[in-house]
């Protein structure tokens, strides 16, 4: 297992993805998909994945010129973080979706749930000997979170909600473990729901995180947002579900911060995890410069310690152009050198 350096920096998951990979402006136009849409994807069906290889190649490269210590693979194979997985499980009918009412609350298609959920095969793993291939920095990989999923989704088969995320627990554990086996480093599960959704995730999104989580064996994290800046301008300032999180399995918790100017105070409310601290407001397509992501670090190390702070972007950077993603990633590593030397 790595050893963290004083102040990480890390992604949370996605980085822009190329204009000639995916469509981005019909991408942008609605919240993340559910369902599948191949249509988003430019390049002809044969050659996909020769296309999402260069794309990560980029993504990884980006993370290595701006100094991140921990990369991700950028999601660049996924429309959204949560509809690759989803939609890659038995017990799902992708032939016809149903409808579910999202955090905004619209009605969107949705996997619809007419069966037993069960992993029919490793939808990331794969992948992995491929980023080792091109790294030898640690990896963290994303998958959605079981909460999420089951929020996510049309359940024309289970008793409840309750145990559709049971359910999907079981499959995310599945490949959480593969991807381990693979040589991943660290697996985050993306769960905004327990956020949108508080009164829910109170009766039973924890139970369903550490059962994805049982038996890990290396670090994990569990990323909470308020939606993509792209999409949501009017973020609160603290967090229906959060202090309830520092109970569950995860070792990292993953936290918005500077497009909500979080009150920094509420990072107390998680004495026992390293917390993803979120200082790059991905609404702002203005680059942060070093000194703001600096003072936005300072402000956490008023409230919690530096061994206990990932410095990360807020929720992902999926919609940003490539210029203006590496300008602020490689600002937020700047800024977070600035606090380093101040600390050592």
């Amino acid at each position: 297992m790595f050893e963290y350096p004083i102040l990480p920096a890390s992604l949370v998951g996605s980085y822009a993805q190329p204009d000639w990979l995916i469509d981005k402006s019909r991408l942008g136009a609605r919240l993340p998909p559910r369902v599948i849409l191949h249509e988003l994807w430019k390049p002809a069906a044969e050659d996909l994945e020769e296309a999402q290889n260069d794309a990560t190649l980029i993504a990884l490269e980006d993370q290595r010129r701006a100094g991140v210590d921990i990369v991700t693979d950028g999601e660049m194979r996924r429309e959204s973080y949560s509809n690759r997985f989803a939609n890659a499980l038995d017990g799902v009918d992708i032939d016809k979706p149903g409808e579910a009412i999202d955090r905004t609350g619209k009605q969107v298609p949705v996997p619809r749930v007419t069966g037993e959920i069960r992993r029919r095969t490793s939808v990331e793993a794969p992948y992995i000997a491929f980023l080792k291939a091109h790294t030898n920095k640690p990896i963290k990989i994303t998958l959605p979170g079981p909460f999420t999923l089951a929020q996510q989704a049309d359940n024309q088969f289970y008793k409840s909600d309750g145990d559709l995320a049971m359910a999907y627990a079981d499959a995310v554990n599945e490949e959480l473990r593969e991807l381990f086996s693979a040589g991943v480093d660290i697996v985050q599960l993306d769960e905004p729901y327990v956020q949108a959704r508080p009164e829910a995730a109170r009766e039973y999104a924890v139970a369903a995180i550490d059962r994805a989580l049982q038996g890990a064996p290396g670090p994990t994290v569990l990323h909470v947002c308020f939606g993509y800046g792209k999409h949501v301008d009017n973020k609160p300032e603290g967090y229906a579900f959060l202090g309830e999180l520092d109970a569950c399995r995860a070792d990292e918790v993953s936290i918005e911060c500077a497009q909500p100017r979080l009150k920094m105070d509420l990072l107390a409310s998680l004495p026992n995890k390293k917390v993803h601290v979120g200082v790059l407001d991905l609404r702002d397509t203005t680059p942060e410069t070093p000194e703001i992501v600096a003072d936005r670090i300072r402000a956490a190390l008023k409230v919690i310690p530096a061994e206990q702070i990932v410095v990360a972007p807020d929720c992902g950077m999926k919609y940003l152009s490539r210029e203006v993603a590496f300008a602020k990633l490689r600002n937020m590593v700047l800024g977070r050198d600035i606090v380093r030397a101040e600390i050592s």
